[in-house]
């Protein structure tokens, strides 16, 4: 009875080689089928998913900075004294940009004051006057982000959260 030691020994590895050849042939097939099967269910899955964009598939939260404290102006109206007190809030998404409106605070509250003092009853009386306003305001703050460095398209809207005339 001959061993597998006794079959290396006398130099003849015939049992061995024909059992690896059909094994290496089966390992080859199985691999193949595999590979191919994983290829077809990566087009078949893979060709109806979207690829996910980074930007579109998660926006930055807003950032809200609220210029503290409101803003208070007298007007005439009709030889009246008349008081604008405001609350802005300015939001973008950008904390480069948030940093800049926080950092040049007495400028964009000096062109701010400049633009609310120079109003009239008349014209902030209306929704339209309104309106006109904060977007002049975000104008102004637009400029100053664009003066300093920054993007001013990220400085994405402004809002009045307080609007009261006496």
């Amino acid at each position: 009875m001959a061993t597998d030691a006794d079959e290396m020994d006398d130099g003849t590895e015939e049992p061995r080689a024909k059992g690896g050849k059909g094994g290496l042939i089966l390992i080859i097939v199985t691999l193949l089928a595999l590979a191919g099967g994983g290829f077809g269910a990566w087009q078949f899955f893979g060709a109806k998913a979207e690829p996910i964009k980074p930007e579109a598939a998660q926006p930055l939260p807003p950032r809200y900075i609220n210029l503290d404290p409101p803003f208070v102006v007298n007007f005439e109206a009709e030889a009246m004294v008349r008081f604008l007190q405001i609350t802005i809030g300015i939001m973008t998404r950008d904390v480069a940009v948030e940093t800049l409106v926080k950092d040049n605070d007495p400028r964009v509250r000096n062109d701010l004051l400049m633009i609310l003092g120079n109003q009239t009853y008349a014209s902030v009386s209306t929704a339209e006057g309104k309106e006109a306003l904060r977007t002049r305001c975000l104008e102004s703050v637009r400029a100053i982000v664009k003066e300093m460095g920054g993007d001013p398209k990220k400085v994405e809207a402004l809002y009045f959260t307080a609007f009261v005339m006496q």
